[in-house]
């Protein structure tokens, strides 16, 4: 047994026995004593950073002071040094300057995965704002509605016709609001627009006084994240300092190092990219290589160019690549760890065999959440470890404790005895994540009102009067206590790394003339990770006739209204839908029954890009629309 296994024994009072008679009454404290050891390093850093108070800022310009030439960026072959994002992050800040905004105000940036985002969101935290990331996917009602709730008085948009578009649709709702654009000169732009491109050219990089910042507070938003939640439409997540301060650790847990350099494919407007890749990034003093969009094709030829040795992965991005032709450089690189979540157990080992990947780290977490789950074993599948070793240890806190409850699917509510409480899992038992909330720095989850933060939380669990943050997600703790991943619950479902809110596509299609109502839902799709979109569909009693018209017009508002990843993939038209005590429609049997031709009964549609339509599911088609790309 090491020194650091011993200690960990002596600090949970295990003293007395050798680790080899614990080992064999114990066969997963070996498990333990890794996963301890590592979170006990990450957790000392985080510790060091409050009490030193190294915010993201306080740590770019370290890195500035210390590293000024070194590459920070790369992104379509040009390497773009700390020094040189610093100068544009100060040009920002003064430009930001200008629009005299008070401390804290958040400005909405709606830019593509590329240095502009990055030295933008600096810049504005140099002038003491906040940043607002907008998903540059969305489009019509939600596109509004994430801008809206931001409360942000200026917009900045990245480079791209397709994003000055979206927003050009919707300018007669964002009347008073200041818009920047990239990537387009002055004479291009209707007068009402500012090229970003010209006023930074002609902005004298001077750095700002450090009291435009403000008094440290941890409390105080850093940036606002959009999740879609349970209520229907995106709601801005807010991260604070001390969270961005704890996820700019959590790589210390594989030894990331400033030879490091990690490749983000996925967007920067998700905490995955942003609060993981990007500031264990500027933490370390490494180098972050961006691609504007995710490409399987080229995912590997940038890999091996730019050295990377630290990738970061979403479950699907893996399926997508293990799709790829084989070949002979498939495992030619300098990658050493794979960091990421979702990656399901059915491809974990041939993702790992296939390309070499020499380690895998696995992490579980949600944007709002107070809590993280690390597989740092290497378990095939497991998102992480709660063993009763770690909850003495490094989650005796209540604000860093997970647990987990009974759930009952068919009532969507925690199961409670006879007192009213919520009842424990046992290993070998499925359950509710949640998650311990430290007072002393909830400032709320998201920004908006305090019934819809309030709607977060799971009261009388363990008492009456307390409460826990619910991540609304299934676990699967097995005997060793290993977590599982098993599925989400509610109003909300994963498809191509989104969260789709039901209520927000519900509302697309029930403002159809033709729809009296609609019930979305997630569906499986073999091979595929997360649940497809699904529509139940009660046509209006007048006018119940199914016609090629209806399903075109199906078609081109969900085209139009909604983002690729939120678009049914399944129609299911039904006269009358099932629904509860409390007259909600449920949809546990429908999610049961999904596409299943010998299941349902009623018809059933797919999406058909080809003709701009949505077209019969039949036992003729069936498998061959389930193989091909919906």
């Amino acid at each position: 047994m090491s020194k650091k296994q011993k200690a960990v024994l002596v600090g949970s009072g295990l003293v007395g026995a050798s680790y080899a008679a614990w080992k064999a009454f114990f066969p997963w404290i070996g498990d333990d004593m890794k996963t301890i050891r590592v979170l006990a390093k990450a957790l000392k850093q985080i510790g060091q950073n409050f009490e030193k108070g190294r915010t993201d800022l306080v740590m770019f310009e370290e890195n500035v002071a210390r590293i000024p030439k070194k590459t920070f960026i790369i992104f379509e072959d040009r390497h773009y040094s700390y020094e040189f994002v610093d100068t544009m992050a100060n040009k920002v800040a003064n430009i930001a300057l200008t629009w005299n905004l008070p401390l804290h105000s958040p400005v909405a940036i709606m830019v593509e995965n590329e240095p502009a985002f990055i030295w933008t969101f600096l810049g504005l935290r140099k002038a003491g704002l906040s940043a607002a990331f907008i998903n540059y996917h969305l489009k019509g009602h939600p596109l509004i509605h994430s801008i809206k709730v931001s409360e942000a008085p200026v917009l900045i948009i990245g480079s791209g016709d397709e994003h000055l578009q979206s927003i050009q649709e919707i300018a007669s709702e964002l009347p008073e609001m200041k818009i920047y654009v990239m990537g387009k000169k002055q004479q291009d732009l209707p007068a009402e627009y500012f090229s970003m491109d010209e006023i930074l050219h002609r902005t004298l990089p001077v750095p700002l006084s450090k009291l435009c910042r403000g008094e440290l507070n941890m409390r105080d938003p850093v940036c606002y994240i959009y999740t879609s939640g349970t209520t229907g439409l995106p709601k801005p997540a807010i991260i604070n300092h001390s969270k961005i301060m704890a996820a700019s650790s959590f790589w210390r847990v594989f030894d990331y190092n400033e030879n490091d350099i990690a490749y983000a494919v996925t967007p920067l407007y998700h905490s995955a990219s942003f609060s993981m890749c990007l500031f264990n990034t500027i933490e370390r003093g490494a180098t972050i290589v961006l691609r504007r969009k995710f490409s399987a094709r080229h995912y590997w030829e940038d890999v091996r160019r730019y050295n990377v040795t630290v990738i970061q992965y979403i479950g699907e991005l893996c399926r997508y690549l293990l799709r790829r032709p084989k070949s002979d450089l498939d495992g030619v690189h300098k990658v050493r760890v794979a960091f990421g979540n979702g990656l399901r157990i059915d491809i974990w080992e041939e993702f790992k065999n296939r390309f070499k990947i020499p380690k895998i780290v696995e992490f579980f977490g949600a944007t709002e959440g107070t809590g993280i789950f690390l597989n740092v074993t290497g378990k095939v599948g497991a998102i992480g470890r709660m063993s009763p070793l770690m909850r003495a240890t490094v989650f005796r806190d209540k604000g860093h404790q997970i647990n987990f409850i009974k759930f009952d699917n068919r009532t969507e509510k925690p199961v409670r005895d006879s007192k009213g409480l919520c009842i424990p899992i046992k290993p070998g038992e499925v359950g509710l994540v949640i998650c311990g909330v430290n007072e002393a720095l909830y400032s709320g989850f998201y920004k908006g009102s305090k019934e819809m933060n309030d709607k977060k939380f799971l009261r009388d669990v363990y008492s009456i009067g307390d409460r826990w943050f619910t991540f609304g997600d299934l676990i699967y703790l097995d005997q060793n206590y290993d977590i599982f991943f098993r599925d989400r619950t509610g109003d909300t479902f994963r498809w191509k790394s989104e969260n789709v809110s039901t209520a927000e596509v519900a509302d697309v299609i029930t403002h159809i003339p033709f729809v009296r109502d609609a019930n979305v839902y997630g569906v499986t799709i073999p091979g595929e990770d997360g649940r497809a979109g699904m529509a139940a569909i009660m046509l209006r009693p007048e006018d119940e006739q199914i016609t090629d018209e209806k399903l075109r017009t199906i078609y081109s508002v969900c085209q139009k209204e909604l983002p690729a990843y939120a678009r049914p993939l399944f129609l299911r038209f039904m006269r009358e839908f099932i629904v509860t005590q409390t007259m909600k429609n449920r949809k546990v049997e429908m999610v049961e029954e999904g596409y299943d031709l010998e299941k349902v009964n009623d018809p059933l549609y797919f999406i058909d890009h080809k003709n701009k339509t949505y077209s019969p599911l039949t036992s003729t088609n069936y498998e061959g629309v389930l193989s091909s790309k919906l």
